[in-house]
């Protein structure tokens, strides 16, 4: 009897695996509403290829995205790289009928937004606005729209780099994986600032007892990844072209090791970009572009620190953004200034990329991979 359960278990486990979907999210730099901003594509779990399943127009430069859990609803940063404006925008993502649906907007009251992030609950939507120096914080409604803005954080503090840091560049927002604090990395300022989060509260971001992270001076922290076991985090700095390891116990950060990027092009202004780490905790990812083109890949050792695996390819130009799938079979990257979407198989065991497919599209500046 305890055998047959335990069969029916797994097969149901296996039909309710089976039945779910990848699909593969991009946001771009279209710099005109009348041409396709948002593309959804569905991603064959065996050879990496990628079929297109729906598009988004009458949206102006949709650069970075961000989905809630379920994958029901798409949130995304628009209006960026406009002069006085800027603002976030929330579509319904329907896979039965393969569509995305606008719902709303709202102003960000900051320019260039930059990057976005869901709390945990769904319940609240944060944005960086990269020019505009500030953080804004949207109520979410049940029904995935944004409510407008109930919190707006400036910040005006630069750094040492005259060309990059003459005042503050907030570059992206990143909750805790116990939902409890935000983390912001500003490039402009060599600093990322950790703000407690309650999630109960109508200003849920405390600015009264903020603290923060000193980087290396002209370094610039750009992207923050935390580790599955959410005991460490890593930081990578765009202008230096460098790798902060952090142990972190609540809002209590120290400083486990910096590691710098390889390079056989290096440059004052390094250009790293994203930085992420595989589902089973094992390696880590960083994409370089500016004279690199490439991604750097790093064992994650057993303190927390990091040790150098490989330096790949993009095979593209500026790889601004890239995702792992959720199995971490995959990794797909986006180079933007060649048009060229790789979708690169990952070696499980030794974090490698092999080439399995590719695919054209202009201007992608963000890629998302949802479950669904």
């Amino acid at each position: 009897m305890k055998k047959t359960i335990l069969l029916l278990l797994v097969l149901i486990s296996s039909s309710i695996s089976f039945a779910q979907n990848s699909y593969v999210f991009f946001g771009s730099y279209n710099t005109d509403k009348s041409t396709e901003g948002i593309f959804v594509y569905q991603l064959d779990t065996i050879t990496g290829k990628l079929s297109k399943i729906t598009t988004v127009k009458d949206v102006l430069n949709p650069s970075y995205l961000t989905l809630s859990n379920d994958g029901q609803f798409l949130y995304a940063c628009t209006d960026t790289r406009t002069a006085n404006a800027g603002s976030v925008s929330s579509f319904k993502f329907d896979a039965k009928n393969k569509s995305l649906k606008f719902l709303n907007s709202q102003n960000t009251n900051g320019e260039n937004p930059a990057y976005l992030s869901l709390d945990h609950t769904g319940k609240w939507l944060v944005d960086a606005n990269y020019t505009g120096s500030s953080i804004s914080v949207f109520p979410i409604t049940k029904d995935g729209k944004i409510n407008p803005m109930a919190q707006h954080i400036p910040f005006t503090e630069g750094s040492i780099n005259p060309d990059r840091q003459k005042s503050s560049h907030v570059h992206s927002v990143f909750f805790s994986p116990d939902n409890k604090y935000v983390f912001s990395p500003d490039l402009g300022a060599d600093k990322i600032r950790i703000f407690p989060f309650n999630i109960n509260k109508k200003e849920p971001l405390d600015i009264q007892n903020v603290s923060s992270i000193q980087s290396t001076s002209g370094s610039g922290p750009r992207h923050f990844a935390f580790h599955p076991n959410k005991k460490w985090g890593y930081s990578v700095e765009e202008i230096a072209g460098t790798i902060s390891a952090y142990s972190i116990k609540k809002e209590k950060v120290k400083l486990l090791g910096t590691t710098k990027i390889e390079s056989k092009n290096e440059t004052k202004d390094f250009g790293s970009a994203e930085i992420l780490i595989s589902p089973d905790g094992k390696f880590l990812y960083v994409s370089n572009r500016g004279l690199e083109n490439n991604i750097s890949i790093y064992g994650i050792k057993k303190d927390g620190t990091l040790k150098s695996v490989d330096t790949q390819s993009s095979l593209g130009n500026h790889p601004r953004n890239f995702a792992i799938s959720p199995s971490g079979k995959f990794l797909i990257v986006a180079n933007m200034n060649s048009g060229d979407i790789i979708v690169f198989k990952r070696n499980l065991k030794t974090g490698l990329l092999k080439k399995a497919s590719e695919l054209k599209l202009k201007n992608i500046s963000c890629v998302k991979i949802k479950n669904i």
